[in-house]
């Protein structure tokens, strides 16, 4: 198991769309395009396949730290 296939896993544990996903790494101040997180996505077969680097990562389980902690202050 690599990081992609821990990405898309927690992305849909967490039922996000792709816009989610732009915005909770927003959280922790990284910036993605739409274009560079379908690469991340896609089939390892594919020719734009893109390896999910440990940056990225943990980039996006700090923004859903961030995420979740103000989700939880709402309520």
């Amino acid at each position: 198991m690599n990081n992609n296939d821990i990405f898309k896993k927690l992305r849909i544990a967490f039922n996000m769309k792709d816009t989610d996903v732009i915005e909770t790494l927003k959280l922790a101040d990284y910036d993605i395009s739409k274009s560079e997180l379908t690469a991340i996505f896609r089939n390892k077969d594919h020719r734009n396949y893109k390896l999910c680097g440990d940056q990225l990562l943990r980039n996006f389980l700090n923004g859903l730290i961030v995420r979740e902690q103000k989700r939880n202050k709402k309520i």
